[in-house]
């Protein structure tokens, strides 16, 4: 029998983690000499206020999205991908070779290959370290983390030796031809009539990601490969005596989860940047992370706890620009809401299943 109803472990355990970090976070904003309460109004005023604020948090949110997406598919297969990062890296390499040396008639064409290439490039940088852990047993956790390294390096070559611009200091490639640019939310909000800011970079790829969210909880829930995934992921034994080869486990979670990384670059390489630049993840893949364990793997819950965290960058860019609270502090507000949320999380869980073991009890 379990312990507490699933909605609890769903919903009320990341919510009173959140708490803790938010009465956390306040405490020390108070500590340098800053109203909290201010500071919460300007971030949601910054971040949710106006439209140019959701079109931040949204764009980030997107981002969030595909990465924590990543990290759970590979959870569900008892599996810590700590890649993203890196995935995310070679999945913008896909998307700009797919811009730059093929003609597009139009950005619909150019977005569904663009996709694809950017899927297949964080696909094939997952496998090596899944082939690994399937083959070598060496941990994923450790050559996922490498990768990401690598990853950074190979991209750094390529961007200053081979697709840097003639006379061009900047280590980047060349923008995008004007016929792959997507359009933003304004763009495709403006026909219905809803006015949506034209400076915010939120675009099509946020219904990519949904779709993304649909189909990760279709594979993992109603399929039999997820069905698959997730016997694999709880008990290796009883797998293997199901018939279930853990080989085949490894690399196809392991795939879906890198291409589910690398896609993130459509949104930042494509629809933002539309170049592809050093460091364009900003630490995406890692924040991933914890949006997968704070929506407890669940692609509902994954979609919250982006539009969290994006909630969180934005706004704590607007702290950062608006206030006297330096950008460091935010990152330590994330880190807060990270550390309860992942960490911490027996420090919430163990009281409540207490609390709800006594509560059957009464009522038995």
């Amino acid at each position: 029998m379990d312990k507490m109803p699933h909605w609890a472990d769903v919903v009320l355990i990341p919510l009173i983690s959140l708490i803790l970090a938010a009465i956390l976070s306040a405490l020390v904003i108070l500590a340098i000499g800053e109203d909290p309460v201010a500071a919460v109004k300007m971030m949601v005023n910054g971040a949710l206020g106006s439209t140019y604020g959701w079109g931040y948090t949204l764009y980030y949110a997107t981002n969030f999205m595909f990465t924590g997406l990543a990290v759970s598919v590979a959870f569900h297969a008892r599996m810590f991908n700590i890649g993203g990062e890196g995935q995310a890296m070679l999945g913008g390499l896909g998307v700009a070779l797919v811009c730059l040396y093929i003609p597009w008639p139009h950005w619909t064409l150019a977005l569904v290959f663009a996709s694809l290439g950017a899927a297949v490039f964080g696909a094939l940088w997952a496998a090596i370290p899944a082939w690994l852990q399937a083959k070598r047993g060496s941990h994923i956790v450790i050559t996922t983390i490498m990768f990401n390294f690598i990853a950074a390096a190979v991209l750094n070559y390529v961007l200053v030796n081979l697709l840097r611009p003639a006379r061009s200091m900047d280590p980047a490639s060349a923008k995008f031809p004007d016929a792959v640019h997507l359009p933003t939310l304004h763009d495709l909000l403006a026909p219905f009539g809803i006015a949506f800011s034209k400076s915010a970079p939120a675009n099509v790829t946020l219904l990519i990601a949904l779709g993304a969210c649909v189909l990760v909880w279709a594979l993992i829930w109603r399929t039999r490969l997820g069905y698959e995934i997730r016997a694999y992921g709880h008990s290796e034994t009883g797998a293997l005596y199901a018939g279930i080869s853990p080989t085949k486990i490894i690399m196809i979670a392991m795939l879906i989860s890198g291409a589910l990384a690398g896609m993130m670059a459509v949104n930042n390489v494509m629809g933002e940047a539309e170049r592809l630049v050093l460091n364009a993840t900003e630490g995406a893949g890692f924040i991933g992370i914890a949006v997968a364990l704070m929506g407890r793997n669940h692609p509902f819950g994954v979609f919250l706890a982006a539009i969290l965290f994006g909630f969180l960058y934005q706004g704590g860019a607007e702290l950062a620009l608006w206030t006297k609270i330096p950008r460091e502090l935010i990152v330590v507000i994330q880190a807060l809401v990270i550390l309860f949320t992942g960490a911490l999380d027996n420090m919430v869980r163990m009281p409540l299943e207490k609390l709800f073991l006594a509560l059957r009890r009464r009522n038995a």
